[in-house]
């Protein structure tokens, strides 16, 4: 059973890098009419095309409140029987690198995943598999465990950690 909470706003939860900046932000959930803008034509890693078609997973962009009409970055995730499965998770590439304009666009991405998993009863489980350059990264910015191979899985405490971050609190 998949709790949908459709759009979701955060705190001030991103931050621009050269002015410094903090901006509120909203997850919602990935329009058909917002594929044009993130295809692999424009600077993206993945085909959100075929991830948007998928219908057992969910996809959700990150936007700033003042500016909707621009993705910050998406992630695309699953609801399983004991856990969320984070499939992707893509930074627009605008916010990519040591030039990257916004910091915090995958953090907040996470936390939403984290949401939903406590949401949906699941006690904020969340896995995904990490490119093996990216296993202490994530170890150390999203507090995630490595279990073996490229598994990861954020454990309930680190969940809240991440929730209570970078979501505005009720």
């Amino acid at each position: 059973m998949f709790v949908n909470l459709e759009e979701e706003n955060l705190g001030h939860s991103i931050e621009n890098l050269l002015s410094g900046d903090s901006f509120p932000t909203e997850i919602s959930p990935l329009a058909k009419n917002d594929l044009t803008q993130v295809t692999k034509k424009n600077g993206w890693n993945f085909n959100w095309s075929v991830e948007h078609k998928n219908s057992s997973r969910d996809v959700y962009k990150l936007t700033i409140i003042q500016n909707p009409s621009n993705v910050q970055g998406l992630i695309c995730f699953s609801v399983e029987c004991d856990h969320v499965f984070m499939h992707l998770l893509e930074s627009a590439p605008f916010n990519v690198g040591k030039n990257k304009v916004y910091s915090g666009v995958p953090g907040n991405l996470v936390a939403y995943a984290c949401k939903v998993s406590f949401m949906n009863g699941l006690d904020g489980y969340v896995g995904f598999t990490s490119k093996t350059s990216l296993i202490a990264h994530y170890e150390k910015t999203l507090r995630a465990t490595h279990v073996g191979g490229q598994r990861m899985i954020i454990f309930p405490e680190n969940a809240q950690f991440l929730i209570n971050k970078y979501f505005k609190k009720e």
